[in-house]
């Protein structure tokens, strides 16, 4: 269907397809405009800029390979960027198809869920496509995501924490503290260096590799003890294993502290589900934590508490000022003291 105009409360929009027969894509957006004449401009211009590319413009050489060289040398994340590399190559970005992208995430992860094919190709090959969108090399990308099913995960609590650290070696134990009180991933958490660490006061700063940003976390007086107690390894970071070095660690305190298995992912969902469940507001648990939105947080983390018994607190609950200001309430029964 060739693009067309329609308009919308005042304003013209577009939509249709743009291409030749077998490869056309979809289009469709607002010109943010309310006259016609300026409107049909612009659509010329979008489809002159189309055909430009595909015939002799930036778009007819670009090589998905290229596009991720530009992509990484501008300071992106290249995570989960090696496997769609190799396997896209010098295929030109502009016979990369939505489809294609979905055939390739099932080919490069037959195994995986659909949450994991998402993150790890979806993910990345629509993120370095539209980086070079942006610069006006390609046109942009849109592809539908696989379903995922939300596992609520169990969150690590402090009893849980401190069987585990009473069990586990100096380093695991450090490293179990430390995602729990500062809500670091466990990528974070093994990439910190002992020169990112203040002791005396009482920080550390984290580089932030799902939102590519830093932030300086508190640390609180269990962490900075098991953290001062440390041995430093030369060559290697605060806690010194590689990514995949501590499953073994991390088994092995579980094992010995006869606790239920939980992942180390579950520490950061504790530091989450306690502060919230502490009546700490979600906008603080986002920044404490590094989440990119409040909303991540309530979707993620703010599940319900089971226990029908807290609608009690309607009617007997007591919010103190010095309550208020230590972010904890204090419920008192006029009951039966339960």
């Amino acid at each position: 269907m060739p693009i067309k105009l329609y308009r919308r409360k005042g304003t013209w929009h577009y939509r249709g397809t743009i291409g030749p027969n077998g490869k056309r894509q979809r289009v469709r957006g607002s010109c943010k405009t309310s006259e016609k004449d300026i409107a049909a401009r612009f659509v010329a211009t979008l489809e002159k800029k189309y055909w430009d590319g595909h015939f002799d413009g930036p778009g007819a050489v670009l090589t998905f390979r290229r596009a991720c060289m530009l992509y990484k040398a501008a300071g992106k994340s290249d995570q989960f960027l090696e496997g769609v590399e190799k396997y896209l190559g010098n295929t030109l970005v502009k016979d990369i198809t939505s489809g294609a992208i979905r055939t390739m995430a099932i080919e490069l992860f037959p195994n995986m869920t659909g949450a994991s094919r998402n993150r790890s190709a979806i993910v990345p090959t629509q993120a370095v496509i539209n980086f070079n969108a942006e610069s006006g090399l390609c046109a942009p990308i849109k592809v539908k995501r696989f379903p995922e099913d939300r596992v609520i995960k169990e969150p690590a609590t402090l009893d849980w924490i401190k069987a585990f650290t009473a069990n586990a070696a100096p380093h695991c134990a450090a490293l179990a503290w430390f995602m729990y009180l500062t809500g670091a991933r466990v990528g974070e958490a093994l990439a910190v260096r002992w020169e990112d660490i203040d002791l005396a006061e009482r920080t550390v700063l984290l580089r932030q590799s799902k939102v590519r940003s830093e932030r300086v976390a508190h640390l609180p007086p269990p962490l900075v003890v098991a953290l001062a107690n440390l041995k430093r390894l030369p060559g290697r970071g605060v806690f010194g294993y590689a990514r995949g070095g501590m499953r073994k660690a991390w088994e092995g305190a579980i094992e010995r502290a006869g606790i239920k298995y939980l992942s180390p992912h579950s520490c950061r969902h504790g530091f989450a589900t306690g502060l919230l469940r502490r009546g700490i507001d979600v906008m603080t648990v986002a920044k404490l934590g590094g989440w990119s939105s409040a909303a991540q947080v309530l979707a993620t983390y703010g599940h319900a508490i089971q226990n029908r018994r807290l609608t009690d607190v309607l009617i007997d609950a007591v919010l103190t000022q010095e309550d208020s200001q230590n972010a904890e309430f204090i419920v008192k029964s006029v009951a039966s003291g339960d």
